[in-house]
């Protein structure tokens, strides 16, 4: 099964500023590239930054579609394909799977609360619908359920399940799964952009960060320099994240990430409705942290 490792990037789903907030293709394509010559290992359109649940099941797999073509082999290329629904989730990856994707995001379900059985039912018989690699999403606080360690360590013998994200922002969860499915072959992955260096240093194989949609070779760099045992610079280059991560916590997500990428040059758009676009006093928040950056803006 192939290691999942490095920063991988949720990449946000562009749209265009229209009334039906459709996909903006062209600024996909930009994405993508920005994304790949800034030295990330994965891109994984259809996670929470990519605003997969505003998103129709048509939308999801025209634009994974066009992010793989795009990629064209280049880093692998994970699809968000979890839904509240068996049947829609796995219809979702099937299609992914046809499409050319590398590997499978699958998200807990969400607005229920599963039951430990429902859980194992849900992913085994999701990863069985596939032959390609499926990667567990753990967000408990979006989702309302966080994935017992017993649980994930049950999926880690389905033949096809190889990791989970762990967004749970709480050390002791992740290591929990680390050390339930030690042996097994089963990639960690962080998913809290304020914990990627002390994940690393606990074992996690890599981060899915959704600051790297804009701040892409100072999240790798802080990769790179955390498994050199650079602490110090690693340290540095964590604590530098914050500025990124205060603006984006001043609406609900994507929508200061996307607005910081559009006045950076790539026109992503708004988040979709019913998300506001940013206030005029968000826009000068956001300009001083590209400044401090110094990311070229409008």
């Amino acid at each position: 099964m192939a290691r999942f490792e490095g920063i991988i990037t949720p990449m946000v789903t562009p749209f265009n500023r229209d009334e039906g907030q459709t996909i903006n293709f062209d600024a996909g394509a930009q994405l993508v590239e920005k994304l790949i010559d800034g030295g990330v290992t994965g891109v994984f359109p259809f996670g929470t930054n990519g605003e997969f649940h505003v998103c129709t099941p048509e939308e999801k797999i025209s634009f994974s579609r066009f992010v793989i073509e795009r990629v064209d082999g280049r880093v692998p290329v994970f699809v968000g394909t979890g839904s509240c629904s068996t049947r829609e989730a796995i219809q979702l990856s099937q299609e992914a799977e046809a499409a050319g994707a590398t590997a499978l995001s699958v998200i807990c379900p969400y607005f229920v609360k599963p039951k430990r059985e429902d859980l194992i039912g849900y992913f085994s018989e999701v990863a069985a619908s596939v032959k390609i690699p499926v990667i567990l999403y753990n967000i408990p606080g979006n989702t309302g359920t966080n994935l017992p360690a017993d649980v994930v360590a049950e999926l880690a013998d389905v033949p096809n399940i190889c990791g989970i994200k762990d967004s749970s922002g709480d050390m002791d969860n992740l290591k929990g799964y680390l050390d339930a499915t030690e042996g097994k072959g089963f990639e960690v992955l962080v998913g809290s952009d304020s914990k990627i260096m002390p994940a690393l240093k606990l074992g996690a194989a890599g981060a899915i960060a959704g600051t790297s949609n804009l701040i892409t070779e100072q999240v790798v760099a802080l990769y790179e320099a955390t498994k050199a045992g650079d602490d110090e610079r690693a340290a540095q280059l964590q604590e530098d994240i914050n500025p990124l991560r205060e603006v984006i916590h001043l609406a609900a997500q994507p929508a200061m990430v996307k607005r910081a990428l559009e006045l950076s040059g790539i026109p992503v758009g708004p988040a979709r409705l019913p998300t506001r676009d940013a206030t005029p006093e968000q826009d000068e928040k956001v300009r001083a942290m590209l400044d401090h950056y110094g990311i070229a803006h409008e």
